[in-house]
């Protein structure tokens, strides 16, 4: 069962985090930590509109925490606030209630579908999309007609 959450996809996503580092001109940042287990990410966004033109993030976490950031890392430049959202609530339905894995750019999340299993491992998978979409927001805010006002 080990096997299943850990398995060769995981631990290679988990090898090879994406857009590592911070960015030089975030307009938005966010930082989420596990207070179970002390996981740790913390992301920088640039936006055009309401969509992510450049990001950045710094990951310390469990190899799961690690896996779900390489897919946002992988796949996260262009996506909407909304986009960016329903892939966090579907990831946490998904491993919280059972739901359907996450259906478009972020549907490599699915295999972490067997974390399910695990609830002390659902917050680290969680931060990454967490913190997004915290700092996604934040720069929306920031950047929009009213906010800049």
């Amino acid at each position: 069962m080990i096997d299943d959450l850990y398995s060769a996809k995981v631990l290679a996503l988990a090898a090879n985090l994406p857009r590592l580092g911070r960015l030089a001109h975030a307009q938005g940042s966010a930082e989420k930590v596990s207070k179970l287990c002390g996981s740790r990410v913390l992301v920088d966004v640039a936006v055009e509109g309401d969509r992510v033109s450049d990001f950045a993030q710094e990951v310390k976490a469990c190899a799961l925490g690690q896996a779900s950031a390489s897919v946002l890392g992988g796949h996260v430049i262009g996506a909407s606030v909304d986009e960016l959202e329903t892939a966090r609530d579907q990831l946490r339905a998904m491993l919280k209630e059972g739901g359907s894995p996450p259906e478009g750019r972020f549907a490599d999340l699915a295999m972490l579908a067997p974390v399910r299993d695990y609830p002390a491992r659902h917050a680290s998978t969680l931060l990454a999309f967490e913190a997004v979409c915290e700092a996604v927001r934040k720069a929306v805010a920031r950047t929009s007609p009213a906010g800049a006002a």
